[in-house]
This record gives C-alpha cells, sequence and structure tokens, in this order.
C-alpha cells in the first residue's frame, strides 16, 4: 500500500489553569506505519491524546485527515472520523458481553429488533482478526485484561477505524500477552492502519514503531525513523541531558533483620511463603503476572487476610492483620494500581500526603494546618513533584507525579519497611530514575525495601537478593551477584 499522510496536526497548542500543557505541536502520521510518541511524565502526550479523541478542544492549531481541516468537537465525533483510542484505563461495560461491547450504540437491527444472531456472528469476525477465539456471550467483566486489551482492539476495527491510538497498551500485560499485542500491532499496520502508539517501554517502541516523535514540557523535540535512532539518543531527547547509570545501586551496609514472614498463606494466591528482610535491603520479588506476588504484599500489610503463618517485626508478631497496626509498626505500601489503591483522586496533593499521618498532625481532633503544609511542602520539593502546587488536585498530575504522590504519603509516616509494588509501572525513564535514586537514599538510612516488579532489569539492577514467585510458592533465591534474567525465568519454569 501507498504510504501517505493521513493525519497532520499544525501548531496545536492547549493550556490550562497554570500550565501549558502543548506548544505549537506538528506532527504528521501515515497510513501504514506505527508512530511512536514518547516523552516524560507532564511532557503533554496525554493532552495529545486527548484533542485527537474529542475529550480536549485544542486552543489554537490545525488537524487535517486526507488533507482536509477537520473539528474534533467530541468522542463521537473522532470515531466518526475513523479515529479510535484505547486507553490505558479500559473504556468497557462489565456487566455485559463481548459482543454487546464491540457494538454498544451500533446494534446490529433486524428491522426495529435487535439482531443478536448478527450480533455474534460479526463480533467473532472481529475476534479473529485479533487472535481471539472466546465465546462472545461472555461477560467482559471475567475477562483477564490482556483479552480486554485485544477487545479494545476488535472494537477499534468494527468501525473500520483508519487511525488507532494506543495509549500504554501492555502496561498491565504479561510477556506472552505483549508479544501477542504487538503481533497484532504489525497485523494493523499491514492493513494500512495509521496507529499512534504512545508507552514508556523502549524496549517495545524499538520492536514495533516505524517513526518516534519526542515530546518535552508540552513541545515537539523532533521525530525520527526509528532504525536510525539509538535509545541513548532517545533517551537524551525525552530529558534533555544524558542519563548515566539507570539503576544506582548503592553499596549500603545491610543491617539486622527487621521483618520475617513465616510460612504465610493467603487465599489460593500465598502458600506457605516464607522470607526475611534487613535494614537497608532491598529484596526484589520477580515472577509471572498472577505470581501472587501483589496478593503477598497485600497479605504483609494486612489488606488481605493471613489464613496461616506469621509476620513478624523487629522480633515481634503482629498480633491482628490490618493495615492500621502495619503502618503503627512501620510499614508503608505503595500499592500496584495507584490510583485505585493509592490515591483520591479528586483530593489535593496536600490531602493525599498527609493522609496517612494525621495523627502525627492532629491535636485534640484538629489537624495543624501549618504542620500540613509543611509537610506536603517539604515532600513535594524533596521528590520533585511537577505541579501547579500543593492544592492541585491529584487526577490534574501525570503519571510520574502521582506516583511521586503515593511514596511521599507513606514516606510522611517515617516507615522502617517500604513496599513497593510496580513502583515504576505506566511512568517514564527520567521519572524512573528519580525513584531508583530516591530507594537508593532510603537505604542508606536503613529503610527495608520489598521491590516487586514485573520488569526482570529493574528488579536485577536494584535488588541485593531476589525472591522467585510461581503460582504461590516461592521458587528460589538469588544474591544480587548470581541473579539473571535467565537464572530467574528457569526457576519460575523448574
Amino acid at each position: 500500500m501507498e504510504e501517505k499522510t493521513i493525519l497532520e496536526l499544525k501548531n496545536i497548542s492547549k493550556s490550562f489553569p497554570g500550565v501549558q500543557a502543548l506548544n505549537n505541536v506538528s506532527i504528521k502520521f501515515e497510513n501504514g506505519k506505527v508512530h511512536a510518541i514518547v516523552g516524560e511524565n507532564g511532557a503533554g502526550k496525554s493532552t495529545l491524546i486527548k484533542i485527537l479523541s474529542g475529550v480536549y478542544q485544542k486552543d489554537n492549531g490545525v488537524i487535517l485527515i486526507n488533507g482536509k481541516e477537520i473539528d474534533i468537537q467530541n468522542p463521537r465525533k473522532a470515531t466518526e472520523l475513523g479515529i479510535s483510542t484505547i486507553y490505558q484505563e479500559l473504556n468497557l461495560l462489565p456487566n455485559l458481553s463481548i459482543a454487546e461491547n464491540i457494538f454498544v450504540g451500533r446494534e446490529k437491527r433486524n428491522g426495529v429488533f435487535y439482531d443478536k444472531k448478527t450480533t455474534e456472528i460479526e463480533a467473532r469476525k472481529l475476534l479473529l482478526e485479533v487472535g481471539m477465539t472466546i465465546d462472545v456471550g461472555t461477560l467482559v467483566k471475567n475477562l483477564s485484561i490482556a483479552q480486554r486489551q485485544l477487545l479494545e482492539v476488535a472494537k477499534a476495527l468494527s468501525i473500520d477505524s483508519q487511525i488507532i491510538i494506543m495509549d500504554e497498551p501492555t502496561s498491565s500485560l504479561a510477556a506472552d500477552e505483549i508479544e501477542i499485542l504487538l503481533k497484532i500491532v504489525k497485523e494493523l499496520r499491514h492493513k494500512g492502519k495509521a496507529i499512534i502508539y504512545i508507552s514508556h517501554k523502549l524496549d517495545e517502541i524499538y520492536e514495533v514503531s516505524d517513526k518516534i516523535t519526542v515530546l518535552r514540557d508540552g513541545e515537539s523535540i523532533g521525530t525520527v525513523e526509528t532504525n536510525n535512532c539509538s535509545e541513548e539518543n532517545l533517551i537524551q531527547m525525552m530529558v534533555g541531558r544524558p542519563l548515566v547509570d539507570l539503576y544506582p545501586k548503592l553499596e549500603v551496609d545491610i543491617g539486622d533483620e527487621i521483618l520475617r514472614v513465616d510460612n504465610v498463606t493467603s487465599g489460593n494466591l500465598v502458600k506457605n511463603v516464607s522470607f526475611t528482610l534487613r535494614k537497608g535491603e532491598i529484596l526484589g520479588v520477580a515472577g509471572l503476572v498472577g505470581s501472587g506476588r501483589s496478593e503477598l504484599m497485600s497479605a504483609v500489610f494486612g489488606i488481605d487476610p493471613i489464613d496461616h503463618g506469621s509476620v513478624i517485626i523487629d522480633g515481634i508478631e503482629l498480633k491482628s492483620n490490618y493495615p492500621k497496626d502495619s503502618i503503627d509498626k512501620g510499614i508503608g505500601f505503595v500499592p500496584e494500581d495507584r490510583k485505585m489503591q493509592g490515591l483520591i483522586l479528586k483530593m489535593s496533593i496536600r490531602e493525599n500526603i498527609t493522609i496517612s499521618c494525621l495523627e502525627d498532625i492532629s491535636s485534640r481532633g484538629f489537624i495543624s494546618s501549618k504542620a500540613e503544609n509543611a509537610i506536603s511542602h517539604d515532600f513535594s520539593d524533596k521528590l520533585q513533584i511537577k505541579s501547579t502546587g500543593i492544592e492541585q488536585k491529584v487526577e490534574n498530575l501525570s503519571g510520574g507525579n502521582q506516583q511521586k504522590v503515593v511514596i511521599a504519603k507513606w514516606l510522611a509516616t517515617r516507615p522502617k519497611i517500604l513496599i513497593l509494588d510496580e513502583p515504576t509501572r505506566g511512568i517514564d525513564v527520567g521519572a524512573k530514575k528519580e525513584i531508583y535514586t530516591l530507594i537508593g537514599e532510603l537505604v542508606k538510612i536503613g529503610v527495608g525495601i520489598i521491590l516487586v516488579s514485573s520488569e526482570l532489569p529493574e528488579v536485577l539492577g536494584m535488588s541485593d537478593r531476589i525472591m522467585v514467585m510461581h503460582e504461590g510458592l516461592v521458587k528460589g533465591f538469588l544474591s544480587r551477584n548470581e541473579a539473571t534474567q535467565e537464572k530467574i525465568m528457569s526457576l519460575i519454569l523448574k
């Protein structure tokens, strides 16, 4: 297929109170190409996507499709123009079937009556295009995250979208699921679709994209051919500086044992797990999605009940299994899903940071505004949270800055032990480096860190020891010096 510009942005600008989100951004997208958009959190990627999908209106500039100027007033108009967006937070109706979700609002009809048979036949054809063979009558709530991602792609194909925007499509997928999705992306490219692909995972960008546009501070830094740009140069374009030593693992004197987990069983996904953690130690936890890593951390922190076994902190067993008891004993927990579990999105940065330590800043039932503001400003400065101020609502922050707020919330409790479950998921390489540096500073003062991550380079680069889990069981431990990706996978599969 002849490649031509299908979508062109000319001098697109968008501002919010106190923030210039996009400033004169110009990009051309071609059919039959995968065009990646990269940049640090807050660079303007999300704003750009929302303008193209009709959620936001541009302040200035021109958008053209096939050379014709268009106005995307709302999401319905974007759909009519052949633009589909697959968001990181999926837009599906859990209590409807697969077929109903694909054709919602566009139901197949026989006269005035809903034609279930035709709807399901068409849905099956679309599922086959994305490699799914599941019953189209299955309710969406019973699908895995990977299946939901592929369903969103099928939904985009159902309206014959020529432009498909994918926002962090693999952020919650396991390695084998990522492979399937990337294969689908390549097939869509072969069919002549224009794919706009947003991801923080540079290995994916290099595998699947033809071109890369870098945004920084709301401006387009440049567009490069993927094959002609090294990862080192791309990172420098993103952050504006060379990024050396991504995993700044410090040589720290590891102290005495502060945490012992003995034969803990919780539900069906944590089975007789035992491990220890020492002061200043980073214990990495590796395993495939569904291995029980996150469930184990929830049990240790007291969110999920412990059916059997014990959690011992500084030699004293926790007698009750509730988060408040864990917090009182010095455990902090940055959960896997920051938006659902870690933050109150409608509240401010100040309120989110101090909610974990209200007892420390209250007297006779009254919160000290002076203390609250001091703590919020202190951690906002230390973690370099980019915002308009501590009163900004957390829902309006970038993903990386939201994650920093979650971490700040727990640092405000002065923890002895900090559990980090997927701490860098969905954030850019610059913000990752800042979080890794912060972890290094914490272990220097004796905080014990449990680092759960699906990214093996992260686990290998940051950990003193690595605990490998599979199907709820501990399959083994590896020291920093002996650990490799191959050895971790070997333990998982043995």
